[in-house]
């Protein structure tokens, strides 16, 4: 790059690292594109939050911006980015519009986080007591605004093989606008391995995760109400602690340190948690993208016991670090069994480090991310000319979010 170039991210929320996946994620993406020389500008619309990444520390620029309000075009105007990035679809259906009206020439990319249709479609398939199909995805009506999101955007970050291949096959997405992008992490070496507590120093099971989520809220409820109540008769000296950001009412009322049973809140430290406990616990039977309470198991040398779903598309063709199961009394039985084992713990925690180490170190994908995003911007012209049917949705967008924005905007400056 001759001259530094400035990126926008559009903030769906302030990044918190230590309270989701999403919040670590975004911090990966900044410290990709600080490397290939961007100065970078973080904006959202959400209140600032106690556990909100201190961006200043990270060389980030902080804006504040508002929804359904012309100041925005101003901003983005004047800052003129070479590239936007919007986290989440959401942000693209508020911001983008503006973004290509005031910015025509600026890359957009959309971070996806996970698909929501799909995992809209998967929570609607279990409540009903069905089997899931891929076909269930087309007929989400959060579908619509996704793909169509995705389709305005000149690149889309995936973070799941299993996601990529269902935009190809069952949305029929032209794979030049999509990009698989998983967690990008530091790989672990022979000298952090050496140092995580070993068998003997840990103990206990472990659940970690937002509660905001609702994946993590219904693993929880399912842990309490079939799978802890089996693994208990099998070790009843043994205890789970539930850690997560923002528990609810609800959450709080399933502490019962009799049963052994114990809902801890927030984690100070998520990695200090995980790394003392001695099995990961997520019975996730819904959900989307790929899960960070897992890499984090892996990180810090725990194995896990999970499901078909929460270990979608995470292992490729190596071993999983644990099992995976969807039957409770199963989930139960290899939960006991690896808690007891140490030699089964070990192999398991060693494939784990395997995974982290052949699937998500950031040096595998760096420099080709860095290429792609420098071949958009030189092709830009004919990468649009080549999506007309993306050209086609701003169009329409342009025309009609464009205006029930605008109606929001003079509503609001009449009622002030």
């Amino acid at each position: 790059m001759n001259k530094t170039q400035t990126l926008l991210i559009i903030g769906f929320v302030w990044p918190e690292p230590n309270s989701s996946a999403a919040g670590g994620r975004m911090l990966q993406l900044i410290e990709q594109f600080q490397q290939q020389g961007f100065s970078i500008t973080f904006a959202s619309p959400a209140m600032d939050s106690d556990f909100m990444v201190d961006l200043a520390s990270l060389n980030v620029e902080k804006k504040s911006i508002a929804l359904n309000c012309s100041s925005f075009d101003l901003f983005v105007k004047e800052l003129n980015p070479a590239v936007v990035l919007f986290d989440r679809f959401m942000i693209e259906e508020q911001f983008g519009w503006r973004v290509a009206e005031n910015c025509p020439d600026a890359l957009r990319i959309l971070d996806t986080e996970d698909l929501h249709c799909l995992r809209s479609a998967r929570q609607k398939a279990f409540k009903a007591h069905r089997n899931f199909t891929v076909t269930d995805t087309l007929q989400e009506e959060v579908a619509k605004r996704e793909i169509a999101s995705i389709l305005r955007c000149d690149l889309s970050l995936i973070i799941s093989e299993f996601e990529m291949e269902l935009l190809k096959t069952t949305f029929k997405i032209d794979e030049k606008l999509l990009y698989y992008l998983p967690f990008l992490l530091e790989p672990i070496s022979e000298n952090t391995f050496e140092k995580l507590p070993t068998f003997e120093k840990r103990s206990d099971f472990v659940f970690i995760g937002n509660f905001l989520h609702e994946p993590n809220w219904n693993a929880v409820q399912y842990l309490k109400e079939t799978i802890w109540p089996l693994l208990k008769k099998q070790l009843p000296e043994a205890n789970l602690d539930v850690y997560g950001a923002y528990p609810s009412q609800k959450v709080l009322q399933l502490h019962k340190p009799k049963e052994g049973f114990n809902i801890k809140g927030r984690a100070t430290d998520a990695n200090e948690v995980v790394r003392n406990a001695r099995i990961v616990l997520a019975p996730l039977r819904f959900g989307a993208g790929i899960k960070g309470k897992l890499i984090e198991a892996m990180q810090c040398g725990t194995p896990s016991i999970t499901t078909s779903i929460g270990a979608e598309s995470m292992q490729g063709n190596l071993p999983w670090n644990g099992s995976i199961t969807d039957d409770a009394n199963k989930f139960a039985e290899a939960a006991a069994q690896l808690y007891q084992d140490k030699k089964l713990w070990t192999t398991a925690q060693h494939n784990g480090i395997a995974i982290i180490n052949q699937r998500y170190s950031k040096g595998l994908f760096e420099n080709d991310f860095a290429q792609k995003v420098q071949f958009l911007l030189v092709n830009l012209p004919q990468h649009r000319l080549d999506n007309f049917f993306g050209t086609l949705l701003q169009h329409h967008t342009l025309s009609s979010t464009k205006y029930m924005s605008r109606w929001i905007e003079a509503k609001n400056s009449k009622k002030e």
